[in-house]
């Protein structure tokens, strides 16, 4: 195994759409997602998609854990997950602002309106369909990594670009985005 390279905003690989898994239990794409899972838990991300490492195919990693769920009934914790050719459907018009940060973008977070509820559906590294029905983090967090799949990252979602900060400053001058 080994930790990869993160592409950073501005790279051509992080502005394009990023090309279907011909074989999901390919040993290259297994190869893949151990040096993705490596240089994850190295950073300390909650996921990573192939593009930020340079690899333009259709491919994801994530994991939701226990302190991150919102409390919502289709928000549940996840050990890390793989995820090759996913779809995305969302389930309703609800959105929710949240606060992300981004491996690509560093330094810097910024409030993202994302779905409320969503299906997601792809392949494991297995070769075995996925297909579950999430919300809150975990929604969040699967939204996030499958726009690097088609070259968008957080700051592109972003409605208030006010909200865009630094980590540092947001530690120090903190925004609630809970109505008042």
């Amino acid at each position: 195994m080994a930790i990869l390279k993160i592409a950073r905003m501005g790279h051509p690989v992080l502005r394009r759409r990023a090309d279907s898994v011909a074989d999901p239990t390919a040993p290259e794409i297994q190869r893949l997602l151990d040096d993705m899972a490596e240089t994850m838990a190295d950073i300390g991300g909650a996921g990573l998609a192939a593009p930020q490492v340079h690899v333009p195919l259709r491919v994801v990693i994530f994991r939701v854990p226990a302190e991150r769920l919102s409390g919502a009934e289709d928000d549940v914790a996840q050990d890390l997950a793989a995820l090759i050719n996913p779809v995305i459907e969302p389930l309703g018009e609800d959105m929710e602002l949240g606060w992300e940060g981004c491996l690509s973008v560093p330094g810097l977070k910024g409030a993202v309106p994302r779905y409320s509820r969503i299906r997601y559906r792809g392949v494991g590294p297995d070769g075995a369909a996925i297909d579950r029905t999430v919300s809150g983090f975990h929604a969040r967090v699967v939204q996030h990594e499958c726009d690097h799949l088609d070259g968008i990252l957080y700051p592109q979602r972003m409605t208030d670009m006010r909200l865009l900060m630094f980590v540092e400053e947001g530690a120090r001058y903190p925004i609630s985005l809970e109505p008042a």
